[in-house]
């Protein structure tokens, strides 16, 4: 990985990069929140504003990348609120600029969801519903699974032997070895679970309502898995008010596709796995100069502190009943 990725990545530059494809832009430019990737809002002349997407170099092939936009293509085409990327005349989605991989989008403002409202849940199952329904039509092939492999004990691994501070590595090792141990067994209580193309980062934030209804974003984190996956990040409170979140939304959800209940036994089990990835996320990405800058609480003592005890607690909470449906 290069240290600095987006190293020469300046304004006359994402400018430029927008004009090459017949955009006349206005010269307004702002940043938008996202690290992994640099995303920007772009004024045109006479026009609304684009969003215009780099992807981090080295991350995802081109073939990768375009498998995302065709899954947003079908999804659009069949009617439901994804926010997919602009195509040229010879249907092209993906260009490159001075050796910067680009998309553009199409700007939708929004608020997050309300997640205590019955009608807003009943809402989502049945868009989730219909986006799993196309999504296990067929697989993706240059995108991974999500998996214990390389959400768990990759990014265990490379934590305890290549980033965390020696005084702490013993104490991480035991309770990632400890949390992986109880995800492996709840992946073996819910047996083959089909894996369909999922959008893979479901959370509120990629979630924009309107009055009109809700609309999904970002699909860079697209790959295969339970289904599970899109639907947990939804759930949050005591165990009584997930209950009655995951009631509204399988409802719903299953007018248009059927869910397996066996998958309810992932659930904490994936939310660990995001709590151990997002750690290693970070610290791989550590070299960026973006990260230390916008995360200036990580990798110091007290997080790891904190860390390997939500590891701790995350292991106590697979040892509760697991959510029913």
């Amino acid at each position: 990985m290069t240290l600095t990725p987006y190293a020469g990545l300046g304004p006359d530059l994402i400018l430029d990069a927008i004009e090459s494809q017949a955009w006349q832009v206005d010269g307004r430019l702002s940043v938008l929140n996202s690290y992994e990737n640099r995303v920007y809002q772009i004024g045109i002349e006479g026009g609304p504003p684009l969003i215009a997407k780099f992807y981090r170099p080295g991350r995802w092939s081109d073939a990768a990348i375009l498998e995302e936009h065709q899954f947003a293509f079908e999804l659009v085409a069949r009617e439901i609120p994804v926010v997919a990327p602009l195509q040229d005349a010879q249907g092209v989605s993906l260009w490159t600029f001075q050796g910067f991989r680009f998309a553009l989008f199409p700007r939708r403002g929004g608020r997050a969801p309300e997640l205590d409202n019955e009608e807003t849940l009943q809402w989502l199952g049945r868009f989730l519903g219909r986006i799993h329904a196309m999504g296990a039509i067929r697989p993706f092939v240059h995108r991974p699974l999500l998996g214990i492999a390389e959400f768990g004990e990759q990014a265990a691994e490379f934590l305890w032997r290549d980033f965390l501070p020696h005084e702490q590595r013993s104490a991480y090792r035991a309770a990632s070895a400890t949390l992986l141990k109880k995800i492996a067994a709840a992946y073996a209580a819910a047996g083959d679970v089909q894996a369909i193309r999922l959008h893979g980062d479901c959370h509120p934030g990629n979630i924009l309502w309107t009055p009109e209804g809700p609309h999904f974003v970002d699909l860079d984190d697209a790959r295969m898995g339970p289904a599970m996956q899109d639907l947990w990040m939804l759930l949050s409170g005591t165990r009584v008010q997930k209950l009655r979140q995951l009631g509204l939304i399988l409802d719903a959800y299953q007018d248009f596709y059927e869910f397996d209940t066996r998958e309810l036994l992932l659930a904490e089990g994936l939310r660990a796995l995001r709590i151990m990835h997002y750690a290693a996320w970070l610290a791989r990405r550590w070299d960026d100069p973006a990260f230390p800058q916008n995360f200036p609480w990580f990798n110091t003592r007290a997080y790891w502190e904190e860390h390997i005890a939500a590891l701790q607690e995350q292991a106590m909470m697979m040892d509760e009943p697991a959510l029913i449906y």
